[in-house]
């Protein structure tokens, strides 16, 4: 039996950024009603491949062919003119009007030069209603969660004549009920002919999901699988070249033996509004600190408590003996503790800014506007961090937000490290990051232990949780419910701790 036509294919395709190309040579493949995985490393290439697809990159070199015509995309509007639409992981709607509004933006009816609101109305409810989504299309957008905003996303997206839909790291901050819910709509847009490119770090999901997959390595193709006839172990070595297991030996494993180090950061009794309730917390010298949790739990405001971004209702703080009770991040810091949120995009980098320029910021905003660091000092700290974090490209002058999402964790990290903390809280730093940037992450925070940094490590991840702490801190409703050596800690044992029922104790 022939192999159909793709309906969306790539030839020789080269996008160069001055010297460099970001992709080079590669080929691609995109059938109908398929859901296809693109898969690799940060800076593989697989965000310029999506660009190129969807007409923010023209290609420098190479042929793009939608149902066997060649087209050309100067801009995104070219693209979604002839049937592709994207929807990225940092959800592009505006959460201020409703949910009619920001399906029909740009395209909304109108009846003798005016909007139309009850045909607006009416046509938000028949795209809703054709996906399954029982959604107010009068509600404004940002009462709802991250999940439905998500789906309205999508919602959007295929309201045209859609031949091909992106979806960009779309479960990044999905719970699993939610992650079913999108898989059901993405198989139901399948099953009517929709090609489907499925961008995922989590392997689980795209193994669920996903028909084939393409995985690029540094700007170039690998190759093209069909998932059921591929090993994941043979995924991830596609991926890095190198295999997983020579990674994972890299992140330092938990000694429980040997006297306890001196505790760095203490937290008595502390409680901060709903979301964390009389908690201790012990984190000692050079340690990694995991916390575990679902979601609700309480994670994020524990790392919110303890770094000033809350006030704390209760309890205290204590920072090498010291007690304190930080009022502020900046005062946090002034003490030694800095805060990675789990939203680097919006309370992290700043996108226009350079890599220097968001390496030194903070370490500038602490000294003040009286004492600015020179540029040459400048461009020597920014340089030895990028330098000692392996933030690829080492381009000090390129706009942050041009960078993959693994290495705008580092470079966030580089600008807290340029403050010599004592306490580190990351809060989800390898979320919508793929599998060998994550394992570098991972590497980089036992290195910082190695080196005498306390660090708290807060992942929705379990199986992350337990591999990268010393210990592990388990949260249920807001609560402290048990703190264990991750030496010989299973996640299972770990999983029936969170997921436990309070009145099953």
């Amino acid at each position: 039996m022939d192999e159909p036509r793709p309906l969306l294919q790539l030839t020789g395709a080269t996008v160069r950024f001055g010297a460099d190309a970001a992709i080079d040579g590669v080929d691609f493949r995109l059938f109908p009603g398929e859901v296809h995985s693109l898969m690799g490393e940060n800076g593989a290439g697989k965000s310029t491949l999506v660009k190129a697809i969807s007409g923010v990159h023209p290609l420098d070199e190479g042929v793009l062919t939608l149902d066997g015509a060649e087209v050309r995309f100067t801009q995104p509007f070219d693209a979604l003119r002839a049937g592709i639409s994207t929807v990225y992981q940092e959800i592009d709607l505006l959460p201020n009007i409703s949910v009619a509004e920001n399906i029909s933006l740009g395209r909304e009816p109108r009846k003798r030069g005016r909007i139309d609101w009850p045909a607006m109305r009416t046509q938000a409810h028949d795209v809703l209603a054709d996906l399954g989504l029982d959604i107010d299309p009068a509600s404004i957008l940002g009462t709802h969660s991250v999940a439905v905003q998500q789906l309205v996303a999508i919602a959007r997206a295929i309201s045209t004549d859609v031949k091909v839909l992106i979806l960009d790291e779309p479960t990044s901050s999905l719970d699993v009920d939610e992650v079913a819910e999108l898989f059901r709509i993405v198989r139901s847009l399948a099953d009517r002919g929709v090609a489907i490119l499925f961008i995922s770090h989590f392997l689980d999901q795209v193994y669920e999901l996903c028909d084939r997959v393409t995985v690029l390595r540094d700007g170039r193709l690998v190759g093209e699988y069909l998932i059921r006839e591929l090993l994941r172990i043979d995924l991830v070595q596609a991926m890095l070249g190198r295999s997983a297991e020579q990674l994972e030996d890299a992140v330092r494993a938990a000694d429980a033996d040997g006297p306890r180090p001196p505790v760095t950061l203490s937290a008595r009794g502390i409680s901060a509004g709903r979301g964390i309730v009389d908690a201790d917390v012990d984190l000692y010298e050079g340690e990694v600190l995991g916390v575990a949790g679902l979601l609700g739990s309480g994670r994020t405001e524990l790392a919110r408590a303890l770094t000033g971004v809350d006030r704390l209702d209760a309890g205290i703080l204590r920072i090498e003996g010291h007690t304190t009770a930080p009022g502020s991040p900046r005062a946090a810091m002034t003490m030694g503790i800095v805060y990675s949120s789990e939203n680097r995009r919006t309370e992290g980098i700043i996108s226009d800014l350079t890599v220097q320029e968001n390496i030194i910021l903070a370490l500038q905003a602490q000294r003040g506007a009286l004492r600015k660091l020179s540029p040459a000092r400048q461009r020597e700290l920014a340089a030895s961090w990028v330098e000692a974090l392996d933030l690829r490209p080492p381009d000090l002058d390129r706009p942050a937000g041009t960078l993959s999402g693994g290495n705008q964790q580092k470079l966030l990290l580089a600008r807290l490290l340029a403050l010599s903390p004592r306490v580190l809280v990351l809060d989800e730093p390898t979320r919508g990051i793929d599998v060998g940037a994550k394992v570098e992450i991972q590497k980089l925070v036992g290195e910082f232990a190695d080196n005498g940094l306390s660090v708290v490590f807060i992942s929705a991840e379990l199986e992350e949780v337990v591999r990268v702490g010393h210990r592990v801190v388990v949260l249920r409703e807001g609560r402290v419910v048990d703190t264990l050596s991750a030496d010989g800690l299973s996640v299972d044992a770990v999983l029936a701790l969170v997921a436990q029922p309070e009145d099953a104790e």
